[in-house]
């Protein structure tokens, strides 16, 4: 059985910004962006505003896994 959300605790952001997914990664943003401008990592845009799903940064770290 699910649990259901706990309403004062606070749950983690499905989308970031660059910066901020650079930041969860341990990258700088100069590799983020390549990744980007490559298409190695999907992203959204709504509006002005980019953002990428925190599971495509897990998905785009583990195809990097030795």
């Amino acid at each position: 059985m699910t649990n259901p959300v706990e309403p004062n605790r606070p749950q983690p952001p499905i989308a970031v910004s660059p910066d901020e997914a650079a930041r969860l990664a341990g990258l700088g943003r100069t590799t983020l962006y390549a990744a980007l401008a490559k298409g190695d990592i999907a992203s959204i845009k709504i509006g002005t505003r980019r953002l990428i799903r925190v599971d495509a940064i897990h998905d785009w770290l583990a195809r990097y896994e030795a």
